[in-house]
């Protein structure tokens, strides 16, 4: 069995493949994430957008 690897999506990218690469690792659609990231950053003053930096800095790339 393969072990699951939670990595940025080059497949399915808009900015830098986070919201495609928790959407492939989970198995949901990518646009639902970025939905749902979107309300968080909203409401959460902005700390979905630095969430969202940090895991483009720290989630290794899809090659």
């Amino acid at each position: 069995m393969e072990q699951k690897k939670l990595i940025k999506s080059s497949d399915n990218k808009m900015i830098c493949g986070v919201c495609g690469g928790i959407g492939e690792y989970f198995n949901l659609d990518p646009t639902l994430i970025r939905l749902i990231w979107v309300i968080l950053t909203i409401g959460g003053f902005g700390t979905g957008f630095l969430i969202y930096i940090l895991a483009a800095v720290i989630m290794p790339q899809d090659y």
